[in-house]
């Protein structure tokens, strides 16, 4: 459950990352609770696919929430362990023909950052689905919030707000016909086949939010930045809001080519695009300043 010095590049999608001093891997709620409460400076992290961890390492402690993946069908609804990926749990809703998270198909991300931050994809959102959650809070220990206590927004919930933690949620769904959710599935499965790159390149999906009423990844393409690279990352051929690291690219590389992004953008139309991703490190100054310029959320 503990490993020290622990190499965590093989972990995050971006394939990068140094040594972590201490990590745990829970595998149940009640383990969490005591692994926090011996270690309650520790970062929490889920699947690490929307967290760019620096090459120089992180010298805390970090709890990986990714061997919790429980998951239980009682009717209409799952229930499913903070680790349990998006795409396992797509499959099995339209193996019980329970219409409803389509939308999590080929999501890189795990349930409890799916739920933290409000995923969402063609029309569909967890806010539509979700039924409860149960969210450790640093005040009061585990609780239970339901769907009206979240505070859904457009890629948020509370638990950014107020530093919960995702441990486990619950999702209502619609039963429906076997063609009708498969339907769904492979529409979404093409446009993010044609659209967005293959789970097997090494990125971190979206890399800046859309601005209200507008596009980062048209914003991005009207400035040239699917010409852009730096050292060994580069903007993703067909859509200008990823970046693939696709020859050893080091974190250092990745924030470089975000700032340059992010100044293109703000430099032609005055907009400032904030990130997505989020940022673990802290042991390179330079990319501190980097974080700091581009508004990253350092965890």
């Amino acid at each position: 459950m503990q490993e020290n010095n622990f190499d965590i590049s093989k972990l995050t999608s971006f394939k990068v990352g140094g040594k972590v001093n201490r990590m745990y891997f829970p595998e149940s709620v009640d383990e969490f609770v005591q692994v926090l409460k011996s270690e309650p400076d520790a970062v929490v992290v889920g699947n690490l696919s929307n967290i760019l961890v620096s090459s120089y390492g992180f010298d805390g402690v970090v709890i990986c929430t990714k061997r919790i993946d429980g998951i239980n069908i009682d009717g209409n609804i799952i229930t499913a362990g903070a680790g349990v990926r998006g795409t396992k749990l797509s499959k099995l809703a339209a193996a019980n023909n329970l219409s409803g998270l389509e939308f999590m198909i080929a999501f890189p991300g795990s349930v409890g950052g799916e739920v933290y931050m409000n995923a969402g994809a063609h029309g569909q959102m967890v806010a539509d689905v979700l039924k409860s959650a149960k969210i450790y809070c640093p005040e009061r220990g585990v609780i239970t919030l339901t769907n009206e206590n979240m505070d859904f927004s457009y890629r948020t919930s509370v638990c950014q707000k107020k530093s919960y933690t995702i441990l486990e949620a619950q999702f209502e769904l619609k039963p429906d016909t076997s063609e009708n959710i498969q339907e769904k599935m492979n529409e979404n499965l093409s446009f993010r086949q044609n659209k967005q790159p293959s789970l097997t390149l090494p990125n971190c999906g979206s890399v800046f939010k859309n601005p209200e009423g507008n596009s980062a990844g048209r914003l991005l393409e009207s400035i040239g930045a699917k010409q852009m690279a730096v050292g060994g990352v580069h903007v993703f051929e067909k859509h200008a809001n990823f970046i693939i690291n696709e020859d050893n690219g080091t974190s250092y590389d990745i924030l470089t080519l975000m700032d340059k992004m992010s100044s293109a953008v703000e430099d032609k139309y005055g907009i400032k695009l904030i990130p997505e991703v989020k940022y673990l490190g802290g042991n390179n100054e330079k990319e501190v300043e980097l974080c700091r310029k581009l508004k990253i959320d350092m965890i």
